[in-house]
């Protein structure tokens, strides 16, 4: 659920591959993370609703994500200690960087190897409102209680998790620990029960979109991967290591402030400058024209990038480099976009392909390439079960 848009894909596990079977998108403004009025879940319940039923979607087993900026990350580093001690000086530092009152925090920490990559979670859990122990992983789901909080749905979904942190499966590491720490708002998590359990449909994992995104779109690429999703109104920007997001930035920029910066440049309505962003973007025609505004609008992102890679250069030392950027969300297919930052940051630049590792008729190549940037959580998301 974007904020201008909700986007939907179903996949099939067969044999270990991900087969495409179906996917709906609507751009729709859906702001729930800022927005919290009651009118503004039930207008997302009716989108969810009309868009699985004209999709034709069959599974009711859903995958979702929180928004990047809702969520609060960090790698911190940790003295080598029991499981006991480490859990209490896990909360201990989240004290240090996160913002709220821990009380009001959904909390989900893990270990981060040295070499082997572990897929760490927000929220994760196959028996929701059972209080079965963790070896029933496969029982039936029925969902989170109408009683239930957003912090005992969370606890369960990590209590029964496939994924143990190394502290809780007893391997001893050397040295100091790294940890990923990740928080999320309790009301924010509540929100998204509700949503669900309103739409008729069954919340079975709740993650963040930089591990949607990595898992889309960076595949078991072990390298440095920087994944930048720009949206319609923000910019999110991931960095990856060990196929694990280990550092995430938001800024309030996105396709919309070009669109903003055109309309007051040339004196026009939303629908030409939208139409001359999607038609020039920054293709050059000389000094002072219509990609010196489209910069001039997307400068904030490019301080944010290069922020973000001295950031990560300065806590790792051993690494040189990031090996790639990869652009995703509705403003990658901007023209030119790809050569200005690659010039601009002497980096390589992509645009992401989710469905690299789908399966899907050769006939919708065409529509599929145009929406991937669009639809990128989304295909992550629903491989996590794949």
């Amino acid at each position: 659920m974007g904020t201008s848009s909700v986007k939907i894909v179903e996949l099939q596990d067969k044999s270990g591959r991900a087969i495409l079977l179906n996917y709906g998108y609507v751009e729709q403004p859906t702001d729930i993370i800022r927005s919290s009025s009651r009118e503004m879940e039930d207008q997302i319940v009716s989108i969810i609703k009309d868009i699985y039923k004209k999709s034709r979607l069959s599974s009711k087993r859903v995958v979702a994500a929180l928004p990047s900026f809702s969520v609060f990350s960090s790698v911190i580093s940790l003295p080598n200690m029991n499981k006991k001690d480490l859990a209490k000086a896990v909360q201990w530092e989240a004290k240090k960087f996160i913002p709220l009152p821990l009380e009001e925090m959904t909390l989900d920490w893990k270990i981060v190897p040295e070499k082997a990559p572990i897929k760490p979670i927000v929220v994760k859990g196959k028996t929701l409102a059972s209080e079965k122990p963790a070896g029933n992983v496969g029982a039936p789901d029925t969902g989170p209680s109408e009683s239930e909080t957003g912090q005992s749905f969370f606890n369960k979904f990590l209590n029964r998790s496939k994924y143990k942190s190394a502290a809780s499966a007893g391997v001893a590491l050397k040295n100091n620990l790294k940890v990923l720490l990740t928080a999320a708002p309790k009301k924010i998590v509540e929100r998204y029960i509700r949503i669900f359990r309103a739409a008729e449909l069954e919340l079975v994992s709740l993650e963040t979109e930089a591990f949607a995104l990595e898992r889309a779109l960076a595949g078991n690429d072990p390298t440095p991967i920087m994944i930048i999703d720009i949206g319609a109104v923000s910019a999110n920007i991931s960095i990856s290591e060990n196929n694990i997001p280990i550092l995430t930035r938001s800024i309030d920029v996105g396709g919309a402030s070009i669109t903003k910066a055109i309309m007051t440049s040339l004196k026009v309505d939303i629908e030409r400058a939208e139409q001359f962003k999607r038609d020039i973007g920054f293709s050059a025609v000389g000094p002072g024209g219509l990609p010196d505004t489209v910069k001039s609008a997307i400068s904030p992102i490019i301080n944010e990038i290069k922020y973000s890679i001295d950031i990560y250069l300065a806590q790792n030392p051993a690494q040189n480099k990031i090996e790639k950027i990869i652009l995703t969300g509705g403003s990658a297919f901007l023209p030119e976009l790809v050569n200005y930052l690659s010039k601009l940051l002497d980096m390589k630049v992509v645009i992401g392909d989710p469905w690299d590792r789908v399966v899907y008729p050769l006939e919708l190549k065409p529509v599929l390439s145009e929406l991937g940037p669009r639809l990128a959580v989304a295909v992550g998301l629903a491989m996590r079960e794949i």
